[in-house]
């Protein structure tokens, strides 16, 4: 399935797919057929989420705007009984999410925080946050991007695509667990009403963040997004987005990167990496560098210079976990292919669906045997 998989043209003739019409198993020992039909339906339903994700990671932004994303959240609550609620601008102002409203405020089409509920433990006072970056068009704001490649921020979404995805997953397969999914989505465009270097926000947890470069907006709506997950009963979290081209620097478009506050649920959810076939790789938060968002007039700022950038975008987000145990994926350089590899084809590839649904899988089942 996620070879065959191909971006939709938009033309009249549709999508190109490759054609497969049947695949035989042989098995040696009849007795496993049963485990081995499980198994393959688990594939496909995991599979699914993948290509979900896909699907919307390389919508156009023009068909894919904060709203109709927070609709695509709406239908797929709809869809598998999920809890759904969409804070437009009007109650993001009344609930003082800063954050999302600076980022938002330069488009004409206006910001919307998501959260979607998924209850499979309803006995449990466990709640993963997942937490998703939807920046649907990245322009830079006033700190503009080259127009070189700019077409591929039509991705920077990446994250909220991978949270999209793995609501989708937990929709068919049904895990013992309880989720809180929150999207901060937003347009990050120049026009007179942006916001600009040099303004200070302040965020829905009451923290302030000097603005340095308005193309450094992810960090900036996540930490609200945090803060979401975390009023919703979060008691750990996970965040997913397209922070920084930094982080391809270290790891190119083959590894996630992954910063935590505690290191075995980092080794935990590596190792879920591992058997689900994607590489995730850890990059150090040592306190040293909190020099790097040290701000004079605010709490922090949202740049920290030319070094270690991914680090300094993760301790940002990382400010506002609240001490709860937290793993921050930067998928900057795993979100989008320039061309076909392997099973991913070219366009989005719905990184890190299958990890997060591979992690949740092992432990609601290792929980269940302990």
């Amino acid at each position: 399935m996620l070879s065959l998989y191909r971006r939709d043209t938009l033309e009249k003739s549709g999508r190109v797919q490759a054609a497969l019409e049947e695949v035989v198993f042989v098995l040696e020992d009849q007795q496993y057929i049963a485990d081995w039909n499980q198994g393959v339906e688990h594939g496909r339903q995991v599979a699914d989420a993948v290509c979900y994700a896909r699907e919307l990671t390389n919508k156009p932004s023009n068909l894919l705007t904060p709203q109709v994303l927070a609709e695509q959240a709406q239908s797929l609550s709809d869809q598998y009984g999920f809890e759904c609620r969409i804070y437009n601008e009007e109650e993001a102002a009344k609930e003082e999410m800063g954050g999302l409203l600076a980022v938002g405020g330069g488009s004409i089409n206006p910001p919307r925080m998501i959260v979607m509920r998924y209850t499979g433990a309803p006995d449990s006072k466990e709640i993963l946050g997942l937490v998703g970056k939807g920046i649907t068009f990245d322009a830079g704001g006033i700190s503009l991007k080259p127009s070189h490649g700019m077409e591929e921020f039509i991705s920077d979404m990446g994250g909220a695509a991978a949270v999209f995805g793995v609501m989708r997953g937990l929709g068919s397969l049904k895990p013992p667990i309880n989720v809180a999914a929150v999207v901060a989505a937003a347009e990050n465009m120049p026009s007179g009403s942006a916001y600009k270097p040099g303004d200070v926000i302040t965020t829905y947890s009451g923290k302030t963040i000097e603005v340095l470069n308005t193309d450094a907006e992810g960090r900036i709506v996540l930490a609200d997004a945090m803060t979401t997950a975390i009023r919703a009963g979060a008691t750990q979290l996970v965040d997913i987005a397209t922070l920084t081209g930094a982080v391809m620097h270290a790891l190119g478009d083959l590894t996630t990167g992954a910063f935590t506050n505690e290191d075995a649920f980092l080794q935990s959810f590596i190792q879920a990496g591992n058997r689900a076939g994607e590489y995730v790789w850890p990059l150090p938060l040592h306190p040293e560098y909190r020099s790097l968002i040290k701000s004079e007039v605010a709490d922090m700022k949202n740049h920290g210079g030319p070094w270690a950038g991914a680090i300094a975008g993760a301790l940002l987000i990382g400010a506002f976990a609240e001490e709860r145990p937290w793993i921050h994926l930067d998928i900057g350089g795993t979100t989008w292919m320039w061309s076909d590899r392997g099973f991913e084809s070219k366009g989005g590839t719905g990184v890190m669906v299958r990890t997060l649904l591979e992690y949740i899988r092992y432990e609601t089942e290792h929980r269940r045997m302990t």
